[in-house]
């Protein structure tokens, strides 16, 4: 399996970073896609993904927006090079928490967008109660990419079907409580347009038996997400395995391990 979006520079890990990694290869993942949520995250993540191998985003996420410097993307572009860099994000609009201004979270967002289309690179969205106005912004631009974590309503899952995106689905899945939405809609969600993701260390599925200690999410547990969504799709979790991996690999242009072939 390939976790398409895992949190590595989390301090979370800063004690067990190596052990961590070491159990999601026994777990069977064999490539992770680390995500930037802003230049500080996006350079560490992509020096990450250099020395284990790994895929990773350069962008800024809504929450980081107000802090974004005004060369943003000219530093951004300049990150994008190296071949580890497969897709620009996290970026988007989060109207839920609102921890920068909605102007300013548009327009940073849009900026993105623009970029990712002139590299022609894939973009790796985060939305929030926020579905109308991201509409708007992709409107404006021919992107491809994936909507991460996908929590919204059925209009929503249709209309980045439509637009040509794939769908994240992470362990918000596996929550009886929050996800409920979420599990009435996998049946919505073509094999060949999903991806799996622990968006590790967050989001740690309810359905793990024995809970760790830690309560901490791993990119070991991915295995639980395709196991919620076989059951849902009724199908077996090594086809969502098998499905979530060649989506990954065609999105982003990458071997089943490592970057850019």
């Amino acid at each position: 399996m390939i976790d398409a979006g895992v949190n590595l520079t989390s301090s979370q890990f800063d004690k067990d970073r190596e052990q961590m990694l070491d159990r999601a290869r026994e777990a069977g993942i064999s490539n992770m896609l680390l995500i930037g949520c802003d230049l500080e995250s996006s350079i560490a993540s992509l020096s990450l993904a250099q020395t284990h191998g790994f895929c990773s985003t350069v962008g800024v996420h809504p929450h980081d927006a107000k802090d974004a410097p005004r060369d943003l993307i000219k530093q951004l572009h300049e990150i994008a090079k190296s071949s580890e860099v497969v897709a620009i994000g996290e970026c988007g609009l989060d109207f839920n928490r609102d921890f920068s201004p909605r102007p300013v979270q548009e327009r940073i967002c849009s900026e993105q967008l623009g970029l990712a289309q002139q590299l022609s690179m894939p973009v790796y969205l985060h939305e929030r109660d926020a579905h109308t106005r991201l509409q708007a912004l992709l409107s404006e631009v021919q992107v491809n990419g994936v909507l991460h974590c996908f929590t919204g309503d059925k209009q929503a899952l249709k209309y980045y079907l439509d637009y040509g995106l794939m769908i994240g689905v992470t362990g918000w899945v596996c929550d009886e409580r929050r996800g409920q939405q979420l599990r009435e809609l996998i049946q919505y969600i073509p094999d060949d347009r999903l991806l799996i993701e622990t968006d590790a260390p967050y989001l740690l599925p309810r359905t793990l038996k024995p809970k760790p200690k830690s309560r901490r999410n791993e990119p070991a547990y991915l295995q639980a997400v395709a196991e919620q969504i076989a059951l849902l799709k009724g199908i077996e979790p090594s086809a969502v395995a098998r499905h979530s991996t060649e989506n990954f690999m065609a999105l982003f242009n990458v071997s089943e391990q490592g970057s850019k072939p």
